[in-house]
């Protein structure tokens, strides 16, 4: 006979059987338990929550009739009233001023009961003036349907019945009662009616929370009131035994023992799954109990598997840390299982790896840190063409001379270009303030002016917020110079440059804009095209040289655009960040 030993099983057989035993058959039934339980639970917690919001509904609406019921006591009670409808009045006048003497104390009730509409008063008297609340009781008051079905008990106790409303349908509830408390004041009929709110019933039974519908019935099985749409209450007498009730209903009944409201009933019908929702939202709960519960047999899993599970989870986890670069190298004793030698593979992989990251990303940096050599360089070439102190002593010599001819506009105009290069050279400054470059921008359009007359205009609109804001050297006026020489001078009529500086939250906003002749499709594409090329210079050299020091100052926190169109214009329109000059 063939003996199975346990350490002869596979890894794989060997967590089964411990999971089956340790973790799947205890939890399962506890947790099977545990769910039978807590349905119970739920479910009559539920059925007591839904039967206290019946009872609710049931206290509401006779609060509602004890208010009526009150009043009438009242009424029925009150000697002058009996007076006021049982005296024979030899004129009216008699009448309005017995009338006005009482009656007005009794309208004053309604106000005090918000579930009261009005009182009325029925009487057979003639000599009695109908009107104000007196009616009369005649053929048709005998003949309705209220009259009639309130005369057997209604000289009792009060009737609570329904009556017609204001719609035209029996969906008034009134409570009647016959004024009989004095023998010696019966010579005549006297009815009371206190009407009820006709929104009564609404705001008592739709008001409150309750999954399914509500039946107020009264003590012959009829329907007084119902949340059922489908049910007519008001237009005729509905009968609750021939409602059609779902399959898996529950009820709940809330019954009256008092005399008006003897037998009349509030039932309330829901559906089982409305309990079962409730159940079914329980079922996280016990799943998440369930997790709870899987910790600690989970712990006695690992303890016995930990010489293979715990170094297995340990390369997973440095494996994991790879997916986020982090080529963290696993500690500990290297061990000559296959486990081992895959945590030596793992470690010379991670090794290699960190090694080949560090070669290629400082190559990457000496790349990049030559390529901003050599466009600095091609910068600083560009600057350094011209001999600025030949330049100075020359114009400096012919503006002496212009003073000595009394020659002032061409001095100026001298003065204003080396001014402009004088600035223009001061090559070891990056940053200058707005005002410091329109200074510059001045000086050129200064000059550009004196050429050419009244043909070339210009405006400068400067917010005073952003005069002050720091700006690399010589980033604006290379945009003035091309509106001005490519865009002004070639066109036929007057031309204008309109400059605009302002300051937007954090940001600088300044744009360029001039009339002149814009460019061609083709060559506003190609001009777009060649800001990306960072391989060289090549045309457009004073707009490509200020979008390299923009990107290199400000990497990718501005903005650049440029618009052009043939025979329109171009305007060039340009976001940094506001950085303001401190001294």
């Amino acid at each position: 006979m063939r003996v199975y030993k346990f350490n002869n099983l596979s890894l794989r057989n060997k967590l089964l059987i411990i999971y089956i035993f340790t973790v799947f058959i205890p939890i399962t039934l506890t947790h099977i338990v545990f769910y039978h339980v807590t349905t119970n639970n739920v479910r009559n917690q539920k059925m007591n929550d839904l039967s206290l919001t019946v009872k609710e509904i049931a206290n509401d609406f006779q609060t509602a009739i004890d208010d009526a019921v009150g009043i009438s006591s009242m009424i029925y009670t009150d000697y002058e009233l009996y007076n006021l409808l049982e005296t024979k009045y030899t004129s009216t006048i008699d009448f309005i001023h017995a009338y006005h003497d009482y009656f007005g104390d009794i309208s004053k009730e309604v106000s005090l009961y918000p579930s009261v509409h009005s009182i009325k008063l029925y009487t057979d008297n003639d000599t009695v003036i109908f009107a104000g609340g007196i009616n009369k009781i005649d053929t048709l008051v005998k003949d309705s349907t209220w009259y009639k079905e309130s005369e057997l008990i209604r000289s009792s106790y009060p009737v609570l019945i329904r009556t017609v409303g204001d719609s035209g349908k029996h969906d008034m509830f009134s409570l009647i009662r016959e004024m009989d408390n004095f023998v010696s004041k019966n010579s005549t009929q006297k009815i009371l009616e206190i009407n009820l709110e006709s929104g009564l019933m609404s705001s008592i039974f739709h008001d409150v929370t309750f999954p399914g519908e509500l039946y107020l019935v009264n003590d012959k099985g009829t329907i007084e009131y119902t949340t059922n749409s489908t049910i007519n209450w008001s237009e005729r007498k509905f009968p609750y035994d021939s409602v059609t009730l779902p399959g898996d209903k529950i009820i709940f009944e809330e019954s009256y023992n008092l005399p008006y409201l003897n037998k009349w009933k509030v039932i309330a019908v829901t559906e089982e799954q409305v309990l079962l929702e409730d159940i079914k939202g329980s079922r996280n709960f016990i799943l998440y109990l369930a997790l709870i519960n899987l910790v600690f047999p989970s712990l006695f899993i690992i303890y016995i598997t930990s010489s293979l599970h715990m170094r297995i989870l340990r390369i997973l986890k440095h494996m994991r840390k790879v997916e986020d670069q982090n080529f963290e190298l696993i500690e500990g004793v290297n061990y000559q299982d296959e486990i081992g030698e895959l945590t030596h593979a793992f470690n010379r992989m991670a090794s290699k790896i960190k090694r080949l990251i560090k070669e290629v990303y400082v190559a990457d940096i000496q790349k990049k840190d030559l390529e901003l050599q050599r466009k600095q360089a091609q910068l600083s070439a560009l600057q350094s063409q011209i001999n600025p102190h030949f330049l100075f002593n020359v114009l400096e010599t012919i503006r002496m001379r212009s003073i000595l001819k009394n020659e002032d506009e061409t001095a100026k105009i001298i003065e204003n270009i080396a001014k402009m290069l004088r600035k223009s050279f001061i090559w070891g400054k990056d940053w200058v303030t707005v005002d410091e470059e329109i200074y510059l921008i001045k000086c050129f359009l200064e000059i550009q002016h004196y050429r050419f007359d009244d043909k070339m205009q210009y405006q400068i609109n400067i917010d005073p917020e952003a005069s002050k804001c720091l700006i690399p050297n010589m980033s604006l006026i290379p945009f003035v110079e091309n509106a001005s020489i490519h865009g002004i001078e070639p066109i036929k009529g007057k031309g204008m440059i309109s400059i605009s500086i302002k300051r937007e939250n954090d940001r600088l906003v300044f744009e360029v804009n001039d009339n002149g002749q814009g460019m061609e499709e083709n060559e506003y594409e190609q001009l777009l095209g060649s800001l990306e090329e960072v391989s060289s210079i090549g045309e457009h050299v004073g707009i490509k040289n200020v979008y390299y020091r923009l990107k290199l100052h400000y990497s990718n926190q501005f903005d650049f655009s440029i618009v052009s169109k043939k025979g329109t214009g171009t305007t060039v329109k340009i976001q940094v960040p506001f950085f303001e000059h401190k001294y």
